[in-house]
């Protein structure tokens, strides 16, 4: 079982998105310079023996052409979306399109699903968390829900694959994974390797290695249920204690260079 790591490109934000209250105002510094930073936006692909699996699909390639939003482009700026769009990153690790058996959507915000219309109407299995559909629906479709869906990213012709379950068996030795908090449906995994390390996929429920390592609250407006985002956070913990597996994150700049060339 190989593991690629698709390269999608850079989103700048403000890092008090990722690390809540990172630079505050005091009383004898009122206007503190933010920092805003870059994250990584990725995809990976799992050349498994029963298939290969896309695990996200990344930003629409027109993000900063006026696909995205203005509101949410100036918050979460991907200016290179097109650059490093789908087909590109795959041929960059030797595949295309046609070599992927079925899709995992990890949850469906914008910079994660803006690359399911290459599966419109295919056969090719779409996995998302039943919470995650509904929630995507609701949020696009209405004024209720979260900002960062768009419908004309996963309203499709799509074979969806709706988990209900916390934990889901996709292929043998790997395992999906509810991890509720970032987003009421949010996916994560467990892929256990026989002569590689295990490898835990957490996504955006923590954006970056402070979110994980220290207990770091990402800030209030990437939580749907900051409550349910501290009890995934020590349920995959305790897989890593119990798995000894190295933990990949949602964003994480600096991870990404170091797991760049494979995992």
């Amino acid at each position: 079982m190989d593991l690629h790591v698709l390269d999608r490109g850079r989103i700048y934000a403000d890092l008090n998105y990722a690390l809540d209250g990172e630079v505050a105002a005091t009383d004898s510094d009122r206007n503190p310079d933010l920092e805003y930073e870059a994250f990584a936006v990725w995809n990976l692909l799992i050349d498994h023996p029963e298939g290969t699996v896309l695990w996200d699909t990344g930003s629409h390639p027109e993000a900063a052409d006026g696909y995205w939003p203005d509101p949410l482009y100036e918050a979460f700026a991907h200016r290179d979306a097109g650059d490093h769009d789908l087909e590109t990153a795959l041929d960059e690790v030797g595949y295309a399109l046609d070599d992927i058996d079925c899709v995992v959507q990890s949850h469906l915000h914008l910079d994660h699903a803006g690359g399911l219309y290459h599966f419109d109407g295919t056969d090719v299995p779409v996995y998302v968390h039943r919470r995650e559909l509904e929630h995507a629906y609701l949020s696009a479709k209405s004024p209720a829900g979260g900002i960062a869906y768009l419908a004309s990213d996963f309203d499709h012709d799509l074979a969806w694959q709706v988990i209900d379950q916390g934990r889901y068996q996709l292929f043998d030795r790997i395992e999906l994974l509810h991890v509720p908090g970032h987003t009421p449906g949010s996916l994560g995994a467990l892929i256990r390797r026989e002569d590689h390390e295990n490898v835990i996929i957490a996504g955006d429920l923590a954006f970056l290695e402070p979110n994980y390592e220290d207990g770091r609250s990402m800030g209030a407006s990437l939580l749907t249920d900051s409550q349910a985002c501290e009890e995934s956070l020590r349920f995959l913990q305790d897989l890593e204690r119990r798995h000894d597996a190295r933990v990949i994150y949602g964003h994480d700049p600096d991870q990404f260079e170091q797991i760049r060339n494979g995992i």
